[in-house]
């Protein structure tokens, strides 16, 4: 980094679904002047916004948003090109400010731009496709299994509710006869012009699957029910293999009741809930915050890593 130059930071404001990264993402954004850079892989969809728990306009009013909004649920938009254009706007926000707010639960997305992403050998395209087709035929259970075996490391923290990361790791897996996980580990981070300081918001766990429960609740009161319908003609889009729009969709289908649709959401989200965690405490770069701390408070604590970057 050139000494001769402020110091450019992304603090970066991570935690499980429902634990209130908005809220302070805003706060610290007012504080520092600075604007939000959103690393939720659902929120870019114009057309999710109930079951995405989207920042509402209020929210959005109150701190410059980006990556919010931004597509339609018919593009297709991949890990590889958010970080490239969050680092092409990065680039350009850091001429005129030295602080940005990156706010998500998305591991895989926040890692895309705090230290790149994995490189991978190249393999036959054939072996995707092949793994669309059992994906259609046989579901989604034959690729869980299939990468259990292949790959249990990968297994255990990946998102086995998203089909698109399960034969991204096959792909690799079949093509490589090598798992997933050993390239990996072959990865080394990559430089970036900017320090990363990364907040954690830490529940108790008890308490962050009442506020998921609850927050499904308020989804359905504020028309989660109507979005979902909407959007069921496009099931098959790669923006919905998710949580929160799957379940209504197999209701939808007449395979489940309401009620067991509403469940499998409150279940769905809360296993969600764990795996980030899993994910995020294997980081032991993160300043981990308790809920409703001080404002503050945790300015102390990101100036103060500032000193030791």
């Amino acid at each position: 980094m050139n000494t001769n130059q402020p110091t450019k930071y992304l603090i970066v404001v991570l935690g499980a679904t429902a634990s209130g990264k908005t809220a302070l993402a805003i706060d610290l954004a007012n504080h520092y002047g600075g604007a939000i850079l959103s690393s939720d892989s659902r929120q870019f969809f114009k057309e999710m916004s109930i079951g995405t728990a989207k920042p509402t306009p209020e929210e959005l009013a109150a701190a410059p948003h980006h990556f919010v909004d931004s597509l339609s649920i018919h593009q297709d938009y991949t890990i590889g090109a958010f970080e490239r254009d969050g680092l092409a706007f990065l680039e350009q926000y850091y001429q005129q400010k030295n602080t940005a707010i990156l706010a998500g639960g998305a591991g895989m997305y926040i890692k895309a731009i705090c230290q790149g992403l994995d490189d991978f050998p190249k393999v036959d395209k054939a072996i995707r496709v092949a793994l669309n087709e059992q994906l259609e035929t046989v579901g989604i259970t034959s690729l869980q299994q299939e990468l259990q075996q292949l790959d249990p490391v990968y297994y255990e923290k990946v998102d086995q509710q998203n089909p698109q990361r399960l034969i991204r790791a096959l792909e690799i897996c079949r093509g490589t006869g090598q798992p997933f996980s050993y390239f990996q580990a072959q990865n080394t981070a990559r430089t970036r012009p900017f320090e990363v300081i990364k907040i954690g918001i830490d529940w108790e766990r008890s308490a962050l699957y009442d506020r998921i429960n609850r927050r499904v609740d308020l989804m359905l009161e504020q028309g989660l029910l109507a979005e979902a319908k909407a959007l069921y003609p496009y099931r098959t889009l790669n923006a919905l293999q998710t949580v929160g729009y799957q379940e209504f969709f197999d209701y939808f289908d007449g395979n489940i009741t309401l009620d067991k649709a509403i469940e499998l959401v409150k279940r769905n989200s809360r296993r969600y809930a764990k795996r980030q965690l899993t994910w995020f405490r294997k980081d032991t770069n993160i300043i981990w915050v308790k809920p409703k701390t001080p404002l503050a408070k945790v300015v102390e604590a990101i100036e103060l890593q500032k000193t030791k970057c």
